[in-house]
């Protein structure tokens, strides 16, 4: 592994894929103990109308997948609270509309889109600069908005009734967060795509969450999940060639998976 690190290409894999950690540990934490992996997918798929947009109109594709992450979060959060639409309903409309809005755009645009499948599966090895930079910005917003609104959104995800009784803002902090899970979602764009961002976002808070019940820690032990697993699948989809985001997402599933049995298994031995 630290011969690869001379390349360039790999420098920006492992920043990405560090920054990636972050966001989804924090953000996930709030996904798996407020249960909105649903809501994480549908904003991550609305996503591709803007990457489509971005195509046809001939700027930055993950500009436009900001842009449409955000407008599909605040129309998802208050279309729900709003009408009689039911959450469910909301997600799988927008998330309809948005893949389909980014294949008409794609399918307008002149030419050929030749890294569309980047967006749709990830592609951590060709991340450039100027998409780090713009990840370094979107983590730094997250992280200051939840230092700023921590004891709202906790409030908010251990108990949201009791926090609207007592005279919290709901609304906002709810939409609040789902621009926040927008956020995570173009972070995550790059590394494993928009089909794959929902395992990104839940695995490791899912693992953290067996742990320890406590949000920090939840969110410091995913962190750190997140980037063992972004760089283990890095160096293996490197040494075996394979996809690079569907490696992590297989090394982050089977590390569930083997933290689920544990479990299971010191469960049954306890009892026996």
């Amino acid at each position: 592994m630290l011969e690869l690190l001379q390349y360039q290409f790999m420098q920006n894999a492992i920043v990405a894929g560090l920054l990636a950690a972050i966001a989804c540990g924090v953000i996930g934490s709030y996904v798996v103990v407020k249960r909105m992996v649903s809501i994480s997918g549908g904003i991550a798929h609305a996503s591709f109308g803007g990457i489509g947009l971005g195509y046809l109109l001939g700027f930055n594709p993950v500009t436009g997948a900001l842009v449409f992450s955000l407008g599909a979060a605040l129309l998802m959060g208050t279309v729900t609270r709003r009408t009689r639409l039911s959450e469910d309903a909301s997600i799988g409309i927008l998330w309809a509309t948005g893949m389909a809005l980014g294949v008409i755009f794609i399918g307008l645009a002149p030419g050929y889109a030749p890294d569309l499948f980047s967006y749709l599966f990830g592609s951590i090895l060709t991340v450039p600069t100027s998409d780090i930079w713009m990840m370094l910005v979107l983590d730094s917003i997250i992280l200051v908005v939840v230092a700023l609104f921590y004891k709202e959104f906790s409030a908010l995800s251990f108990d949201e009734e009791f926090s609207r009784v007592v005279g919290v803002p709901t609304l906002f902090l709810n939409l609040v967060l789902l621009c926040l899970i927008a956020l995570t979602v173009v972070v995550l764009i790059r590394v494993v795509g928009i089909v794959l961002v929902i395992a990104l976002v839940a695995i490791p808070a899912s693992i953290a969450f067996q742990f320890t019940r406590s949000l920090k820690k939840m969110m410091l032990v995913s962190s750190l999940l997140g980037a063992v697993f972004t760089i283990a699948g890095l160096w293996l989809s490197y040494q075996l060639d394979l996809a690079s985001g569907a490696t992590i997402i297989l090394v982050s599933a089977l590390c569930l998976a083997a933290t689920l049995g544990w479990f299971k298994f010191t469960r049954i031995r306890q009892n026996a």
